[in-house]
């Protein structure tokens, strides 16, 4: 039959109303927990609850991300539950529209929606999550340092308010423990108290060890030390979590981050596979439809509601233990980070795709 495009509008604003409707319960029911996980973590710390309630805005976005595909399944099983329901769905296919032209819509609505969070919302959650990560590390965590990477180099700030380093070093190793090319500006509270160069540095316990340093005061006059120790209450795993979350990094900014990640010489594997991950974002929402279509097509035949709405639970928690288990393989090197990242879209697929042309014969 020739396609209507009236009725192929049709299925998709059903699509998105359905979808709009379950990530709608979803965010709330995210912002409310994450609301009391935040007034559980800052009690003790003398913070106004409106800065928690604005913390608890500011990390919506992300959740909400982590959300959608859910969101995207749960949806789909929604909408096409209502249009099996009311025998709209019997009433499409008796007119000689095919199981994949039905859902050609929803399809085309997950793909834009992908597209759109990749595209649109990364940039503007990153930026949010940003501002969520230094409140936290302020009011939770009592964290003073801060690690920037750029095609400068490695910049690392410690200390208090009375007293604070900056350092700069060209290149890092040993996930930041070694510095080489190392340049050091000290401040006692706002006023600059001197300088260290040196061509090396190596965190040790409580100090920064450096090697052939030249030291200068205030007033500007170098002298040299060696070996010189500079205190710090930095560890290696501190400077670890300092790093940019990648949740924090939009998008368009990551293939940047990873260039100079790599450059500076610590290990991208985490940002890459954000990024892939997020380059699959599309295909893993268009794999939620499939599934949510092979659980609730058939409903009335099967007196399917309530095996349709378990069967969508067990799909979302296989989909995000795998993606789990497919993250923490490519981290540790066990499997090509390419494939991680991109493994949950396309195993989603497939398996939505066959369960589909299990329950369907055209």
């Amino acid at each position: 039959m020739s396609w209507s495009w009236t009725l192929y509008r049709y299925l998709a604003l059903q699509f998105l109303f359905g979808v709009g409707m379950v990530y709608g319960g979803f965010l709330a029911l995210a912002f409310a927990i994450n609301i009391v996980a935040l007034l559980g973590r800052t009690a003790g710390h003398g913070v106004d609850t409106s800065v928690v309630v604005g913390m608890a805005v500011l990390q919506l976005p992300e959740l909400g991300q982590q959300l959608l595909p859910f969101a995207i399944l749960g949806g789909g099983v929604f909408s096409f539950l209502r249009l099996a329901r009311s025998q709209e769905l019997v009433a499409t296919r008796a007119a000689g529209v095919s199981a994949w032209d039905f859902l050609m819509p929803a399809l085309s609505m997950a793909v834009l929606i992908g597209v759109l969070t990749v595209t649109v919302a990364t940039p503007i959650a990153a930026r949010m999550f940003a501002e969520f990560g230094a409140l936290e590390a302020r009011h939770i965590k009592g964290q003073a340092s801060q690690l920037a990477i750029s095609d400068s180099g490695v910049w690392l700030r410690q200390g208090d308010e009375k007293e604070q380093s900056v350092v700069h070093a060209v290149t890092a190793s040993d996930q930041g423990q070694h510095l080489e090319n190392v340049m050091v500006f000290l401040y006692r509270g706002e006023r600059f108290a001197g300088r260290i160069d040196a061509p090396s540095a190596e965190l040790k316990e409580h100090a920064w060890q450096f090697r052939d340093a030249w030291v200068s005061g205030a007033d500007g006059v170098p002298r040299h030390q060696t070996p010189y120790s500079l205190a710090t209450t930095l560890t290696s795993a501190q400077i670890q979590e300092s790093f940019v979350a990648p949740d924090a990094l939009s998008f368009w900014q990551l293939p940047a981050f990873i260039r100079a990640n790599q450059a500076a010489g610590f290990s991208p594997v985490r940002y890459k596979l954000y990024f892939f991950s997020l380059c699959a974002l599309p295909a893993l929402f268009a794999a939620m439809v499939f599934m949510a279509a092979s659980f609730s097509l058939r409903p009335a035949r099967e007196a399917g509601l309530a095996k349709a709405i378990l069967l969508s639970i067990a799909a979302g928690f296989a989909v995000y233990f795998f993606e789990r288990l497919t993250t923490t393989l490519g981290r540790s090197g066990a499997v090509p980070v390419l494939l991680a990242a991109t493994a949950p879209a396309i195993a989603s697929i497939l398996i939505g795709m066959t369960l589909v042309f299990s329950r369907e014969d055209g």
